[in-house]
């Protein structure tokens, strides 16, 4: 079985990535990061993983001796769609995803991509703030 994180580098994703973690040891899983992009077109930079950022990441991964792939995929999906969609593809028990406080303003006109994982997933979702 694995669990599928849902990666973006900001304080929410690498909370999620270590969250991961600590469930991969607990239920002996795999751990499946996933960056989602929708195609290059996006401007914010938070949504943009650096390469240091998955290198980093992966270093974290290898260090605590779960099993482990990264994915980044550029489809032209919503996130969302992609995290799903993995989940159901990698046959996960468990969705890994960091949330963060948003305005009413803000998930009308950027949406909520964590709002659709809870819609959506066919597995429970585990939803970590940073610092957590």
């Amino acid at each position: 079985m694995s669990i599928v994180v849902g990666f973006i580098d900001t304080p929410e994703g690498n909370t999620a990535v270590q969250s991961a973690i600590d469930e991969a040891k607990l239920r002996s899983s795999r751990i499946v990061i996933l960056h989602s992009m929708q195609g290059g077109h996006q401007k914010e930079s938070e949504y943009l993983a650096s390469a240091d950022a998955i290198e980093r990441v992966e270093q974290l991964l290898a260090d605590s001796g779960v099993e482990y792939s990264t994915h980044e995929y550029v489809r032209g999906n919503e996130p969302a769609e992609d995290i799903v969609a993995a989940a159901k593809t990698h046959e996960a028990e468990l969705i890994v995803i960091g949330i963060r406080r948003r305005s009413a303003t803000g998930k009308l006109l950027m949406g909520s991509n964590a709002l659709d994982i809870l819609h959506d997933a066919p597995v429970p979702v585990l939803c970590v703030k940073a610092g957590q």
